[in-house]
């Protein structure tokens, strides 16, 4: 049979079960009489028919053009039977991959962000192979209220991550959907303006906020270590004057480590983290036993300033802080200030932070023009 002729379309009969003309071995193109709509079909390797509706009204090299591009989802999965399943079953299989791997850390972490962000949302009960770029749009613009751009590129970076792993174990969906352009964020990455903290700041914070929040933020005011970093060293990381940090970066990730160079504060406040201690025990806990959480140390940082907020309207000595202060707040002020107030050249900042010359070109020099003027002015 000949869909593609509408002549011959219109003399079929009207039925429920479509008219099919095969396209390719187990792959089919189908025209339902009557309501005129088109459907594509496809037999796995499990011997079983999967159908996808196409739409109607439309003409045949439209629907031949929609079938073809299912059909190929359909056959490049390197799995044996293809999964057509919704967003929140792609994310559970992804975690169950990562379970299977023994990361029980890494898929406890993804399925708090995806419970919080995704399965409450219609999103999540969207079938995988349905959803558009523009249902992905609607999702994050609806996290959005109430939270920094920050916060949603991570957590829309934790789903894309996911879905493509799952679209590897088999799920039909298309990753451009999923392919969101980042929000304009403040921090280091993103090339914009970041929220800083001054040393008087920085103390009014760590002062307001719990034991364990205020080691955390001392440490990462000492070292302009990335939070992640700091909330992964471990006691053996601390070598005599120096810390390893390490962090993932680049496409595909690589493990990038540096030792940061501790100055006599530094030391001292290390070794008191570390006193008692065995050496696969981390050096900072949310409270007492439990490696960091992002989610956490960011729960804690805003109770933090809304406390110290909450006391500033009631003295007048007291300045509040910015509403948008996270722990990033505290690596910015440190590169800022090893640049700006202690005069150190930039290639040592980038080597002891972790960060390229580039950035820092591009982020922190603004912060240091009084300071440049200042050198020229000495030269003679």
């Amino acid at each position: 049979m000949d869909l593609s002729r509408k002549r011959e379309r219109d003399r079929l009969t009207a039925r429920r079960e479509p008219y099919w003309q095969r396209l390719s071995a187990s792959q089919y193109l189908g025209f339902r009489s009557g309501p005129g709509t088109w459907v594509a079909r496809y037999r796995g390797r499990d011997g079983k028919q999967q159908y996808h509706k196409l739409g109607e009204g439309l003409e045949f090299d439209q629907a031949k053009k929609l079938a073809e591009a299912w059909l190929e989802r359909m056959t490049g999965a390197a799995v044996r039977v293809v999964k057509r399943a919704t967003v929140r079953a792609a994310l559970e299989s992804y975690l169950a991959d990562l379970r299977r791997q023994g990361r029980d850390g890494a898929a406890d972490g993804a399925e708090w962000r995806f419970k919080k962000y995704v399965y409450e949302d219609p999103l999540a009960s969207m079938e995988l192979e349905s959803a558009t770029r523009d249902d992905f749009e609607e999702w994050r613009d609806r996290q959005r209220p109430g939270r920094a751009n920050r916060t949603i590129n991570r957590q829309v970076r934790a789903v894309k991550a996911a879905l493509n792993v799952a679209v590897d174990l088999g799920h039909v969906g298309s990753p451009a959907a999923w392919a969101l352009k980042a929000l304009v964020d403040d921090v280091e990455d993103s090339g914009e303006t970041a929220v800083f903290l001054d040393a008087a700041q920085r103390r009014a914070l760590i002062d307001a906020a719990d034991p364990y929040t205020a080691q955390f933020l001392r440490g990462l005011e000492l070292t302009g270590a990335r939070p992640h970093e700091l909330a992964a060293a471990k006691v053996a990381h601390l070598h005599g004057e120096s810390l390893r940090l390490a962090h993932r970066k680049g496409r595909p990730p690589k493990l990038r480590v540096r030792y940061v160079v501790l100055g006599s504060d530094g030391i001292e406040f290390f070794r008191y983290q570390a006193r008692g201690k065995l050496p696969a025990a981390p050096l900072f806990t949310e409270d007492g036993e439990s490696t960091w959480r992002t989610h956490m140390w960011a729960r804690r940082i805003r109770a933090a300033i809304s406390t110290h907020n909450e006391r500033a309207k009631e003295d007048t000595a007291l300045k509040p802080l910015p509403v948008l202060a996270s722990a990033y707040s505290f690596r910015h002020a440190r590169i800022s200030e090893l640049l700006q107030v202690y005069g150190i050249d930039p290639l040592t900042v980038a080597a002891q932070t972790g960060t390229s010359l580039a950035m820092i070109e591009r982020t922190y020099l603004k912060f240091i023009p009084s300071a440049m003027r200042e050198k020229l002015a000495a030269v003679k």
